[in-house]
């Protein structure tokens, strides 16, 4: 059994985390709509940094020993994924209106650019900003 959500194969979380960082919707499983409101598109009433959080905080409260209990001296999920968590709070809150077409890690766009012909991809700026790991200390 793996010891964290994020490296746990053939599960949910595992797949959102992987098509989040490049930016898409996991084919075959439901997305995210975000709060319940009265116009609700389809989709689970959650945001996906509320479900990661969810998820994170269930299996710490799991008895140690137990199947699928998180460590509780590992850090946050969103530590772990080295993600600031201003950013991903931002790219929650923004995304729709920062990306307008390639959007992923700043390397992944430049090569897909290259793929397709493009000069230059809107918002590469923006994606070194905040889907770039921290620089290390």
């Amino acid at each position: 059994m793996a010891q964290t959500p994020e490296a746990s194969d053939h599960t949910s979380i595992k797949r959102r985390i992987e098509a989040a960082r490049e930016a898409r919707q996991p084919r075959n499983l439901f997305p995210f709509a975000g709060n319940p409101r009265e116009s609700m598109p389809e989709g689970i009433p959650l945001s996906l940094d509320g479900y990661l959080e969810l998820v994170d905080w269930s299996g710490r409260i799991l008895r140690e020993g137990k199947r699928g209990a998180i460590d509780e001296k590992l850090p946050p999920i969103l530590d772990r994924l080295q993600i600031d968590p201003q950013h991903w709070l931002y790219l929650n809150r923004n995304f729709e209106s920062r990306f307008k077409s390639l959007v992923g890690a700043a390397h992944s766009m430049r090569s897909a650019c290259e793929r397709l012909g493009k000069r230059w991809a809107q918002g590469i700026r923006d994606c070194e900003r905040y889907f770039s790991p921290p620089a290390a200390s």
